[in-house]
């Protein structure tokens, strides 16, 4: 049973199979789609509030703990010079995909798309390690260099999240942020304390970030961001990214292994509310963010990646310019992260049905970066 559930989450299976009950829920019962989504039902709360302010809180927080992990000493992003490469990389695919929408934009779009640059900026970390998987093998350098691009580019994506895209009908109350900052010193408090349990520090830090970016109109799903780099920790990382460590018994290791399981299968929760959209409501909006991922994506992160290497800054010991060049068309994978910047990006229904149909169609970069590695005779290692 156990293998079983595992095989699931290596696959994304909850994930997608989120995403076709949602299309097709969508396109056959458009208005039993959004009653589900919208109706309250848990204290006034709706399925779409629970997936996207509150289950998102601990999509997020994993990511944080990878980000965490990675700048140890050990980790992939320390010391930086090893990292200079990829880090390089990962600020081409996130400057690409904006260059690419916002010229796209200029010539056939409209002043009212602009505002949906972020939504190309992010790479679907569980897709895109799946698809790196399949055309790389799980011992290739390249699996390592583009999860670690894709989850520096999320935490950039955080960023744009939290500074680009408040609530739009709400303006931003920056006052309330003091509860956030209260819900950090909480959180440092209990290490200084030594506190082991992660429950306090998500409970007592977390709950008061959540409510601190609530109220000042920033999006809550980043509370525990703020909060997860203060769980104790140990002092050197011994694994790469989504490794798990048997001998890491610390707080941080133990939250990330005991919700990565929820996060994994809760992500059918999320794409059920996020991924509903009408075929009929494809537009320009949905071309400029899927070229931008595509296109954006792949030429950033070839370009930026190449440029390091002529500065000093090598690819990882046995990672060829092919592969760098199929690991930035996977990395156009947005999905998951570009769903959700795209649900904050409009506000107007048709045009946020079109950039989340974009998102989705960036499903196909995976498809591209298979038939890449055979094209460019890609070498797998097992």
């Amino acid at each position: 049973m156990r293998q079983r559930l595992n095989l699931l989450r290596e696959f994304s299976i909850p994930l997608l199979a989120g995403v076709v009950i949602a299309l097709f829920w969508a396109n056959l019962d458009p208005d039993g789609y959004q009653a589900f989504n919208n109706t309250p039902f848990l204290g006034g709360m709706s399925f779409h509030f629970v997936s996207n302010e509150l289950f998102m809180v601990f999509f997020f927080g994993i990511a944080a703990v990878e980000i965490t992990q990675s700048c140890l000493p050990g980790g992939d992003l320390n010391p930086v010079s090893k990292a200079i490469n990829p880090l390089l990389g990962t600020l081409g695919g996130v400057i690409g995909p904006i260059a690419v929408y916002l010229c796209l934009n200029a010539v056939i779009g409209a002043p009212e798309l602009r505002n949906g640059w972020g939504i190309p900026t992010a790479t679907d970390i569980a897709l895109a390690w799946l698809a790196a998987r399949m055309v790389f093998g799980a011992a290739h350098p390249a699996v390592s260099y583009l999860l670690l691009l894709a989850v520096a580019d999320d935490a950039i994506g955080l960023v744009i999240i939290a500074i680009f895209y408040p609530n739009p009908t709400m303006p931003a109350e920056p006052v309330w942020l003091l509860l956030t900052v209260l819900g950090m010193a909480l959180a440092w408090l209990l290490r200084r304390y030594k506190v082991k349990s992660y429950w306090p520090y998500l409970l007592a830090g977390g709950t008061l970030s959540w409510i601190g970016l609530h109220e000042a109109h920033l999006h809550p799903a980043l509370a525990l961001v703020f909060i997860i780099p203060f769980l104790p920790h140990a002092k050197k990382e011994h694994k790469h990214l989504f490794e798990e460590d048997p001998a890491d018994r610390t707080t941080l290791a133990s939250f990330e292994h005991e919700w990565k399981v929820f996060v994994d299968f809760g992500l059918f929760m999320f794409s059920l509310a996020n991924a509903g959209v009408q075929f009929s409501s494809m537009g320009t909006v949905t071309l400029l963010v899927l070229a931008s991922l595509l296109l954006g994506k792949t030429a950033g992160i070839f370009s930026f990646g190449y440029l390091a290497t002529k500065l000093g800054f090598s690819l990882p010991h046995g990672m060829k310019r092919r592969d760098l060049l199929t690991a930035g068309l996977i990395a156009g994978t947005g999905f998951t992260v570009a769903l959700f910047v795209a649900g904050e990006a409009f506000t107007d229904p048709i045009i946020r049905g079109a950039a989340k149909m974009g998102a989705l169609f960036s499903l196909v970069a995976a498809l591209f970066g298979l038939a890449a590695g055979k094209i460019l005779g890609v070498k797998k290692r097992t």
